[in-house]
């Protein structure tokens, strides 16, 4: 029989009911919260969408950042309806750009538009260097009530990094900023220290069969250190097994190919699955590394590709790291052709601009199952 302990308090009853009780009770509680929220989610797509009205947005330039807004905005209001359309004085020949929306025609067009009030909301999305059409677009826009938008063309510049800074009331463009600053910085200290003892831990086992199986397939030396660029282009020495029979540590490094001579079978082993890399959690603890962060490359290798390719040495503004968003994505081991150097660069540099701890936890997870193990790494 059910017993219950009650408490008068100002008229208010406090019971102490059984576990089973309790256990019915929250099961109830959650059941009645689902079935709330898919009624509400059913009534809304029903009843509520279909009579919302129609957002009608317009966009002055068929370009990249004029893509990128529509994406955006797609993006914003995927639960309402909306009307994108495109506006733009340059001839049809000249849209080289595959947009969702339609272009629908002269800037002129959109003003008498804008006029009769059929337009929401204009995003100016032109070219820097086109400052007479913005400056036109602006005096007819504000002529109206409609809602008006530029869009910074950051692509002018080819820049890949950018966050708005407000310095009194001037509003800049951060381009070469890293989120790994203040909080970000110790949130990212503190991911490495914690998550990096977890795994030297666990992996203590395989290091030491792995040292054992460096020391009996040739000798020399089973640890090694090279030069690497770490934080803000500094020098860092980074730990690796031996797999190779010399140790380059040169201004000329050669990447290892297929077949390379130099690596020895066990060697060949250790880099097909990232062995050869597990010390560097040593570099983690020791502050130098993080777990996750664009890998680093030879000194000579960093000198080369920083000429050739576009924002390369922003990829030093974090850590490097023992796996990254290029590592996941098949982009490790030799970097032959410079399309593969380029795609790398363009991974750690969405990595920085996308940065969460659920990314990195994300990139650890995902370098478990598919990140270590790679045809291309000799």
């Amino acid at each position: 029989m059910l017993k219950l302990r009650l408490l008068d308090l100002e008229g208010i009853e406090i019971s102490n009911l059984s576990p089973s009780i309790n256990l019915q009770l929250y099961a109830i509680t959650f059941i009645i919260l689902s079935v709330s929220r898919i009624v509400c989610t059913l009534s809304y797509y029903t009843f509520i969408l279909p009579n919302l009205r129609v957002r009608n947005i317009a966009i002055i330039g068929l370009t990249p950042a004029g893509l990128s807004i529509e994406k955006a905005l797609i993006e914003k209001y995927k639960n309402q309806k909306i009307n994108i359309e495109f506006y733009d004085d340059r001839s049809n020949y000249r849209f080289s750009y595959i947009a969702k929306s339609s272009y629908t025609g002269k800037v002129s067009t959109l003003i008498d538009k804008v006029k009769n009030n059929l337009i929401d909301d204009v995003y100016i999305a032109l070219p820097m260097v086109a400052k007479d059409r913005i400056k036109d677009a602006i005096l007819q826009l504000s002529n109206s009530t409609v809602d008006a938008y530029i869009v910074p063309d950051l692509y002018t510049y080819k820049l890949s990094v950018s966050q708005i800074a407000r310095i009194g009331n001037v509003h800049t463009f951060s381009i070469f900023s890293s989120p790994f600053e203040g909080l970000g910085a110790l949130t990212k200290r503190i991911e490495d220290t914690v998550i990096g003892s977890l795994i030297t831990l666990l992996i203590l086992p395989v290091l030491c069969i792995v040292a054992l199986g460096v020391r009996l397939s040739s000798p020399g030396p089973i640890l090694f250190k090279q030069d690497r660029y770490g934080l803000g282009g500094k020098k860092i020495k980074v730990w690796k097994f031996r797999s190779m029979k010399v140790m380059e540590n040169s201004e000329i490094v050669t990447q290892a190919t297929k077949n390379d001579p130099r690596v020895t079978r066990f060697g060949s082993f250790i880099r097909r699955t990232s062995l050869d890399e597990l010390p560097q959690f040593i570099n983690v603890l020791q502050g130098d590394m993080s777990i996750v962060g664009p890998r680093p490359h030879a000194v000579s290798h960093n000198e080369e590709y920083r000429v050739l390719v576009d924002n390369y040495m922003v990829r030093h503004k974090i850590k490097p790291g023992i796996t990254g968003l290029a590592q996941i994505n098949g982009y490790r081991g030799e970097t032959d052709t410079l399309d593969k150097m380029e795609k790398r660069v363009e991974y750690d540099i969405k990595y920085l601009q996308n940065w969460t701890l659920s990314l990195d936890i994300k990139i650890i997870f995902l370098t478990v199952f598919k990140g270590f193990v790679s045809d291309t790494a000799y």
